[in-house]
């Protein structure tokens, strides 16, 4: 089940902060809890990546994302993600996140999230962000305008670029759909 009261208790913590700047890192903290665990008894792979949306949702709201959303009646939704996992997460352990915007195209807007345990990344996706209306997708720039920030996206890493490359090159839809029965 979703966490939705950990959820509203992040989103409550968020508001109360000043607003930060929505091209700087936003620092979160988060525990590993028993309904997080997985067979191994560590975090759950899927699990994982609602424990970046407690992190990347509430940054949306505290710098402003989430009312320039609402303002123009546009949604978000997650587009793709790339994840690497490099170290267990545990029951309890508490992990220190780091959400930040990496950049924007015609299309998506990048973003970096890490799980540190002390100085030891755990883990790193990297979500790219469709803002949606009722005709499709909106240009981030729009967005971004709307916001107060420049439309220009800063720089991407070249291995943010590599990625996006190679995405677009993946067959949609997938070869499997040839596997399916007729």
């Amino acid at each position: 089940m979703y966490p939705y009261l950990r959820m509203g208790l992040e989103l409550y913590l968020a508001r109360r902060g000043p607003r930060p700047d929505p091209l700087a890192p936003w620092i979160s903290h988060h525990t590993c809890l028993p309904w997080d665990l997985d067979p191994w008894r560590e975090l759950n792979n899927g699990r994982t990546l609602t424990l970046f949306d407690l992190g990347r949702v509430p940054f949306a709201y505290a710098c402003g994302m989430n009312d320039a959303l609402r303002a123009e009646g546009w949604g978000m939704t997650v587009a793709g993600t790339s994840v690497r996992y490099r170290r267990r997460i545990q029951l309890f352990d508490k992990v220190t996140m780091i959400t930040r915007v990496l950049g924007w195209d015609a299309r998506f807007i990048y973003v970096d999230q890490t799980m540190w345990k002390g100085r030891e990344c755990t883990t790193q996706a990297v979500p790219r962000l469709a803002t949606v209306s009722a005709s499709g997708i909106v240009p981030p720039a729009q967005l971004m305008q709307r916001m107060g920030v420049s439309p220009v996206s800063p720089p991407m890493p070249g291995w943010l670029s590599d990625w996006i490359a190679a995405d677009a090159a993946r067959p949609w839809p997938p070869e499997a759909a040839t596997l399916l029965p007729r």
